[in-house]
C-alpha cells in the first residue's frame, strides 16, 4: 500500500523529530500503543460513527494507552489532527515508519529471521554476529518458525531477503533440472 506510505510519512517524520528532542524510545511505545489501539475493529468503528465527538475519541484513545508521554500537549495534537483529518488507520504505517526512522538514525535494523527450528542462546548470537557484519549495521532480530522450511533460515532485512533453507535449495534445483 504505497498510498498509506506516502501519506503516512510527512505525520512520522514530524513525530520523529519531536521525539528526538525528548526520549525517542518512549515515543516508540507510545506510537505502538496507539497502533494498536487504532487497528482494533472497535476503535474504527467507534471514530467514524457520527455519533461519537471528536473529542472523545481523543480521550478514548489517550485513555487505551498506559505511556506517561500521553500527557503531553504534542501527543494529544497527533490524536486529534488524524482523528479531524480521518487518519486514524494511519496509525499503523505511522509506527512503521516511525521505527525505521529510528531505527536509521540508530544505525540498526530490523531483521525477521524465519526458520524450521528455534534458535536460541549462542546460535542465534553467532548467526545475529554473522548477519551484521554482511548487513554491517546492528540488528535487532525477532525469531519466527515455520516448519515448510526443512531446514536452513531465511533472514529479511529491509528490502532485502537472505534465503538460505532447505526449501529455497530444492526449488532452485528443481528450477535447474527442469530447465
Amino acid at each position: 500500500m504505497a498510498e498509506l506510505a506516502t501519506i503516512a510519512r510527512p505525520y512520522a517524520e514530524a513525530l520523529f523529530g519531536v521525539a528526538e528532542a525528548g526520549d525517542p524510545a518512549a515515543w516508540s511505545t507510545l506510537v505502538s500503543e496507539l497502533a494498536q489501539v487504532a487497528a482494533l475493529p472497535e476503535v474504527q468503528s467507534v471514530a467514524t460513527s457520527p455519533k461519537v465527538s471528536h473529542a472523545q475519541v481523543v480521550e478514548l484513545l489517550l485513555a487505551a494507552v498506559k505511556s506517561p508521554v500521553k500527557e503531553s500537549a504534542e501527543v494529544k495534537n497527533l490524536v486529534q489532527m488524524l482523528i479531524e483529518n480521518h487518519r486514524l488507520a494511519l496509525l499503523p504505517e505511522i509506527q512503521t515508519q516511525f521505527e525505521a526512522l529510528k531505527n536509521a538514525k540508530a544505525g540498526a535494523a530490523d531483521a525477521v529471521i524465519v526458520s524450521a527450528f528455534p534458535l536460541e542462546g549462542a546460535q542465534l548470537n553467532d548467526l545475529v554476529a554473522s548477519l551484521e557484519r554482511k548487513f554491517k549495521c546492528k540488528l535487532k532480530p525477532t525469531v519466527e518458525i515455520d516448519n515448510s522450511l526443512i531446514g536452513g533460515v531465511r533472514v529479511t532485512v529491509g528490502d532485502e531477503v537472505l534465503d538460505t533453507s532447505v526449501r529455497a535449495r530444492l526449488a532452485s534445483m528443481q528450477a535447474a533440472l527442469t530447465a
